[in-house]
Parts: C-alpha cells; sequence; structure tokens
C-alpha cells in the first residue's frame, strides 16, 4: 500500500478543510508561533512562557486562551498554577515545517539542511527539545 495515502487519506472535500484553516489562522500570529516553539521542551507556566517569549504575562494569557480554544494547546493545574503543554505532536511538526520553509524562502542552503535535519516530517517532527537548527553544528 502507498505510505503517503496511508498518512493522508482525507480529499478535497474533507470537512476538515475549514478546521484546518481555523488552525493556521491561530498560528498566523508571530507570539502563539514562539510559544509553540518554546513549549517543544514540554510544559511551562503562563510567567516561564512570558519570559521565553518576551511577552508580558496577560499578553501570553490572551495568546494562550486562543490557542486552548483552537485544541493547539493543553492545561493542566497544580494548586494556583496552570501549565501549558501541546495538545499533541501535529502542530510541533506544522510549526517546524513553517519554519523550514521560511528558511528555504530565505537561504540558499537552510540551516536545518547543513544541520543535517531530515526533510521528512515523519522521520524528524521539527527540532529536538532544547536544539535549535537557527546555527550548523559545527564540524570538527
Amino acid at each position: 500500500m502507498n505510505e503517503d495515502k496511508k498518512a493522508c487519506s482525507f480529499g478535497l472535500d474533507s470537512p476538515y478543510v475549514d478546521l484546518a484553516v481555523e488552525v493556521f489562522r491561530l498560528l498566523s500570529d508571530a507570539t502563539r508561533i514562539r510559544i509553540v516553539l518554546a513549549l517543544r521542551e514540554g510544559e511551562r507556566s503562563v510567567n516561564d512562557l512570558a519570559e521565553a517569549v518576551g511577552k508580558s504575562p496577560t499578553t501570553v494569557s490572551q495568546h494562550l486562551a486562543k490557542l486552548r480554544w483552537g485544541r493547539v494547546v493543553a492545561t493542566r493545574q497544580h494548586g494556583t498554577r496552570v501549565y501549558y503543554r501541546l495538545q499533541d505532536e501535529h502542530v510541533r511538526e506544522l510549526v517546524a515545517q513553517a519554519v523550514f520553509q521560511a528558511e528555504h524562502a530565505l537561504d540558499e542552503t537552510p540551516a536545518h539542511h547543513r544541520a543535517g535535519v531530515p526533510a521528512d516530517p515523519r522521520k524528524s517532527p521539527g527540532c529536538p527539545a532544547g536544539t535549535s537548527s537557527d546555527a550548523p553544528e559545527e564540524q570538527t
């Protein structure tokens, strides 16, 4: 059986197309992309995320509310603190692929190619937690 057909069994008339548009709309904000990138490493509180993305906790909280509404992030409450995490691996892959595409638009040889990141998202769902493809690894 064709591997592509197993991974993508929906057609042009899929009822999920409109929902996919909503996901893209939710992710069409730099702060939200940065939040998703920050959450690749695991769950974080609003204050941790605010510090990571360089925005106020109030601003980050508003963005998180939208991402939560869109089922992009999920929460866990511990006492009075709420921790956010990515709902699943798909948004991580989607954002990684969008950043990789942006690298292609700006660089003849994108950083993720220089760093040896596979182009197939099934083989590599974006940069592993705690790493970045912004710069190639040094060759020794």
